[in-house]
This record gives C-alpha cells, structure tokens and sequence, in this order.
C-alpha cells in the first residue's frame, strides 16, 4: 500500500472515531432525562429535552459558516478544534451548578459537534471519489458505535454512581483527549496532483432552479431528523413511564438502535454505489413499519424491534449523504451540506422538546403504552413524507451535470486510486 493510500486509510478510520465521539454526545443525556430533572429541580422533563433540543440547535446553526471554513482552511484542524470544544462543554455540564449553566454548557457542547460533519462529509468524499458511499458507510460505523455505547455507559454508569454527572464529565474528557490523538495522528488533506486543475464554482447553485431542488430536499429530510431524533427522546420516556423501566435498563434498549447500524450502514452505503434512489427508498419504507410497530409490541420484544428500526433508518444517512456529495461539485461540499444539514438539524432538534412536553400534556395518561400509539404513527408518517426529498437531489444532479460520473476533482490514479478503499 503506497503513503496516500495510508493517509486516506487513516484518516478515513480517525475520522470515523472521530464521529463516535460526535453523537455520543449527542445521546449521552437522553436515559438521564428524569434524574437531571430531579438533580436541578426542574419544574417539568420538557426542561430537561430541552437540554438536548439547545445542544442540537447550536450544533446545526453555524453548520453553513462551518461549510464556507470546511472548503477554504484545514479540515483536520478544524475536526480537532470542534471535538476539543464538544467535550469542554460536557466538563462543563457535569459541573453546572443550576439550570441556566447547564443550557449554557450544552450549547457550548453543541458549537463544538458542528465542527465535524461540513469538513468531515466533504473529506472523506474527496478522498474516495469513486466508493463515496461505502466510504460514508464506513465513517458511519463510529457514529453507530458512539450512539450505541453512550446510552448504555450512561444508563448505568448514573445508577452504580448515584449520578447524572459522573458520566457526563468522563466522556467529556475522554473527547478533549481524542482530539489531542486525532490532531497528532491524521494528515492535512491533500492538494491536487500538480498541473490537475481542480474543479471550481463561485456559486453553491447557479440558477432558482437549483435552489428550489435543495431546499425541498432539505425540508423533506428535516422530516426524517425529527422523526429520528423524536424516537429517542419519546423512546426513552414511554420506556420509563409506561414500561417502568430504569434508566440502566432504558438506556440499553435505545441503544438497540444503534446496534445493527453498525452493519447497515457500510453495507447499504456500499450498495447504494449501485443505485442511491432504490435503496434509499427501500430503507426508509422499512424504518417506517418498524416505527409503527414498535409501541405494540411486549417488552421482550422492544430491544429487536429498535435494532430492526436502527438497522434501516440510520443507514438511510451515509446513503443519502453520499447523493448530497455526489450531486455537487467538490468546491462546494463543505458549504452545501452545512446548509444542508442546518435546515434539517433545526427542525429535527426540536423533536426532543416536543416528545417532553407531549408527555408532560398526557399527564396520567402517560403511563398507559396506548397513548403513545398517535404519537408514533406520527412519527412514521413523517418518516414516509421524506421521500420527497429523493427526486429532488436527482434532479439537481441532473442540472448540474453531474449525473452519470463522480463529481469531483480528478487526481492522478498513481496518487490516489479510488478502487482500493478497504484498509
């Protein structure tokens, strides 16, 4: 294996930890909703997703600025700044004396995540040009490991200490001191060959046209992030307060989401190189019969069935992401998906507040599993609304001209063979 070809190997692996650490953040409060709730005296458990809500806005609002950085300075420099901040704000929050310091805290921990998917989306599809999907699939094992883990090690971590805060300080140092590895250990990207002309655009889309694609994709996916990021935070609360369990026990059952993942998402995102639409497609149909069905089903039955849901909603990310990259030019990645993903993100993260105050409103009602059977359908119904955005990304491929061949700048073969991404 020549020396490029070892930097993209490790620094695809590095960024792919990198994001673990990215959404174990990310999940790291939501089996703590009830003892958080208690610890600052809140009023109601809306406060405490509201927790969640606030870091996933700050996360998502400077995502396009992000962007504009991602394509004009060190996307590496820029990957170990954002983990360092994200775990500075977990510190923070484990250490937060009242309600305010903790809102301040998560939103700090948010700032710091917004760092990684801009500059790491737009570096792994430069990288690996002609396997951008298996390429994304294999970065988004790390998140399937990071969600999978946080609300186990959390769940039971605050139970064996008695509290919410222990685990909330280890994983925030933890991630202060993986950024310090990853800065040391990954490799600035590299320039293009000399004499290759790199392909460029001053705009992020030329023509109305090509805006009104994107932003329909962008709502039609914020459908998708509310419905995800809602089966979470609701997943949590109907298992605690309809199902009776504790937060160890709750937080091993929503990792069986993330679980499977791990599997689906390389694997689908190497599929998809065949055809993005049809498995897309094909996944998201499956996340909405399992979202549908998983209020009903008996206990034992609740950790397969979130595993089912984990194994085709999340792989539905690394496949539609790679439709978002392969649809426009290099130049402009980092700045089309921060825009991207802040219209998503913004809509998404509010599922985390509203799941907390639609419990709250059941009042005792919300200790009977039929409650919840709207809510969820709801959730599924947004899920299947989503595929609208799918006939929008083609279309903008279409009209850039893209459709047909990689978008990308084009390297050397002996620099760089996009053939060979497997380490």
């Amino acid at each position: 294996m020549s020396d490029e070809q070892n930097h993209r190997v490790r620094t695809l692996w590095l960024s792919g930890v990198l994001h673990g650490f990215t959404h174990l953040y990310q999940m790291a409060l939501i089996p703590l909703y009830l003892l958080i709730q208690k610890d600052l005296k809140l009023a109601g458990v809306e406060q405490a997703t509201l927790l969640v809500t606030v870091m996933g806005i700050a996360y998502f609002v400077p995502s396009y600025p992000m962007g504009v950085l991602a394509d004009r300075v060190s996307r590496k420099k820029l990957l170990a700044v954002g983990l360092a901040i994200n775990g500075l704000g977990f510190i923070g929050l484990g250490w937060a004396p009242n309600y305010p310091y903790a809102l301040l805290s998560v939103a700090l921990a948010g700032f710091g995540g917004s760092f990684y998917h801009p500059a790491a989306t737009a570096l792994v599809a430069r990288l690996y040009p002609a396997k951008t999907g298996k390429a994304l699939g294999l970065t988004a094992i790390g998140a399937s490991v990071g969600f999978f883990v946080s609300p186990i090690y959390t769940g039971w971590r605050a139970e064996m200490s008695g509290s919410w805060r222990a685990p909330v300080v280890e994983l925030g140092v933890l991630g202060c001191i993986f950024a310090g590895v990853f800065y040391w250990l990954a490799q600035e990207e590299r320039g293009p060959a000399p004499g290759v002309k790199r392909v460029t655009k001053e705009k992020l889309f030329p023509t109305a046209s090509l805006w009104f694609f994107f932003l329909a994709a962008a709502v039609a996916f914020s459908l998708r992030d509310f419905a995800g990021s809602g089966m979470g935070s609701l997943g949590s609360l109907f298992l605690q307060t309809a199902r009776g369990f504790n937060p160890r026990t709750t937080g091993l059952v929503i990792s069986g989401i993330f679980l499977a993942s791990a599997v689906s998402n390389p694997l689908f995102g190497h599929l998809s190189d065949g055809g993005r639409i049809r498995w897309a497609v094909m996944l998201l149909l499956g996340a909405v019969a399992m979202i549908v069905l998983f209020p009903h089903v008996p206990k034992g039955w609740m950790f397969p069935v979130l595993m089912a849901y984990g194994f085709f909603f999340m792989a539905s990310y690394p496949v539609i992401e790679a439709a978002i990259m392969e649809s426009v030019p290099d130049a402009v990645r980092g700045r089309v998906f921060g825009l991207f993903i802040t219209a998503g993100g913004l809509f998404g993260n509010l599922a985390h507040w509203a799941m907390g105050v639609v419990v709250k409103k059941m009042g005792l009602n919300a200790a009977s599993p039929e409650s919840y059977y709207p809510i969820y359908g709801g959730l599924a119904l947004l899920v299947l609304l989503s595929l609208a955005g799918l006939p929008c990304l083609h279309a903008i491929r279409k009209r850039e001209g893209l459709e047909g061949h990689v978008a990308t700048e084009v390297l050397k073969p002996t620099i760089a063979s996009p053939e060979s991404i497997s380490p």
